[in-house]
């Protein structure tokens, strides 16, 4: 029987298809641009194997899409039809529960393969993905923990373990661990995206602001064929600068970095959650220190607009609110409300989340928008403390958190401004007074 390059035993036809998979997953770990071309050349060295369809609907999954759902169905029905070991069969029904709305059912299959396999890499990176997007971070941690014992430094794709380590370790707020782990990475690699974004967040969170721009800046060189998660680093660079007050480069790097909307990434994937998730909380924030942003808001409105109804990601829906808000689009407000409400009539877990969370948050957005601050205020208070189970990194979920402040303080509601300053320095290492959206706040509040 075949094995990859981890020695894991393969359903497949030939060598050259072993390396067409090969090729694929290293494309998947190094964030590569052209994994579709992977994919196509996989698939036709090998149509009867099943790991490289439901690969190719994990894929379809990642991009949190409502319309690519049939298309990952399909991907599914096709790994069904394949012959496979017990842990292709594994990868396909861990596909079955992401397409069904239960990633956490997901997140246990894989689990379960990297019990029985720690070297599966594709089950590591997966599960870890969508741990972060479940809002899980001790879950990334002890996914990490667990496995690694088993790795060296000689196996393929050892680097993203590493990487992987960084960011747990960040998101459960072990920084010197994390920035341990991500350095070595990119020593290893320079071009390890996920290992220079695990070092930004420590460098963000613990407000090395010119350590951070220097970080992004020195290894930018080396992001050519990468995907949209080096816009998602450029927003990183934005916002040191945003903390420093350089408006004026953050909305340089937003109209010929993270937002480019002539570059090739942007132009093939207009609304990817990731690149929405950057441009809107970048600009509320800059709304926020009263920069002007143009007509900035509109384009992001208009995919907004499109989009009602697709609650795939469910940190998305309170950003594509914000561009709704922002412009002034109150039936496109009120319809997208609507539609969540419906979504979230569902049995799956993923309609229990946006009912619980992400629809009394995106209604507070709104509320925000429209200056109704009381109403934000009491609509987001009682999910406060679970907003954390969308996903989000604690840099992403600040703008959320943002939001609560914007509108306590302006409906004079000084219990509520003094609760969320606290809560954001209880976990935030650099003080609120060091930090431009909660400075004003604080001296306010004279803590």
């Amino acid at each position: 029987m075949f094995q990859d390059c981890r020695g894991l035993p393969l359903t497949i036809a030939s060598q050259t298809a072993v390396d067409a998979f090969d090729h694929a997953i290293d494309g998947y770990l190094g964030y590569r641009s052209d994994m579709m071309f992977r994919m196509q050349a996989l698939i036709a060295a090998d149509p009867g194997f099943g790991l490289a369809h439901t690969l190719m609907g994990y894929l379809f999954l990642m991009a949190f899409r409502a319309e690519l759902l049939g298309a990952a169905r399909a991907a599914l029905a096709d790994a069904q039809r394949c012959p496979g070991t017990e842990r292709e069969k594994a990868h396909a029904a861990a596909l079955a529960h992401w397409i069904e709305g239960d990633p956490q059912a997901a997140i246990a299959v894989w689990d379960q393969i990297l019990a029985d396999h720690p070297h599966d890499v594709l089950a590591f990176r997966l599960a870890h993905f969508l741990n972060f997007w479940c809002g899980r971070p001790e879950a990334m941690l002890a996914s990490v923990l667990s496995v690694e014992r088993h790795w060296s430094p000689a196996l393929p794709g050892y680097g993203s373990i590493l990487a992987c380590r960084c960011f747990a370790h960040e998101e459960t707020g072990d920084y010197p661990q994390a920035e341990h782990a991500g350095r070595e990475a990119v020593r290893r690699d320079p071009t390890d995206l996920w290992a220079a974004h695990g070092v930004a967040h420590v460098l963000e969170m613990t407000g090395r602001r010119l350590e951070g721009i220097a970080w992004v800046q020195g290894l930018e060189i080396g992001w050519d064929g990468t995907n949209n998660l080096r816009h998602h680093l450029w927003w990183h660079r934005a916002m040191y600068h945003l903390e420093m007050g350089d408006f004026g480069t953050v909305l340089s790097l937003y109209d010929s970095g993270f937002r480019d909307l002539a570059s090739p990434l942007t132009q093939g994937a207009p609304d990817l959650y990731i690149d929405v998730q950057n441009a809107a909380s970048m600009l509320y924030r800059l709304g926020r220190h009263g920069v002007d942003v143009g007509d900035r808001w509109t384009e992001i409105a208009d995919k907004a607009q499109a989009r009602i109804g697709d609650c795939q990601s469910a940190f998305t829906l309170p950003h594509w609110m914000m561009a709704l808000a922002a412009t002034g689009r109150e039936d496109s407000a009120r319809d997208m409300l609507a539609a969540m409400r419906d979504f979230s009539s569902g049995p799956q877990p993923i309609a229990g989340l946006v009912r619980d969370i992400a629809l009394p948050v995106t209604e507070a957005v709104l509320a925000n928008g429209q200056g109704r601050h009381a109403e934000a205020v009491a609509a987001m208070r009682p999910v406060i403390g679970e907003m954390y189970l969308m996903g989000g990194s604690h840099a992403q979920q600040d703008v959320l958190e943002q939001v609560f402040l914007d509108s306590a303080l302006k409906s004079g509601s000084e219990p509520d401004a003094r609760m969320m300053v606290q809560r954001v320095a209880g976990r935030h290492p650099v003080p609120p007074e060091r930090r431009r959206g909660y400075a004003m706040a604080a001296h306010l509040l004279a803590l």
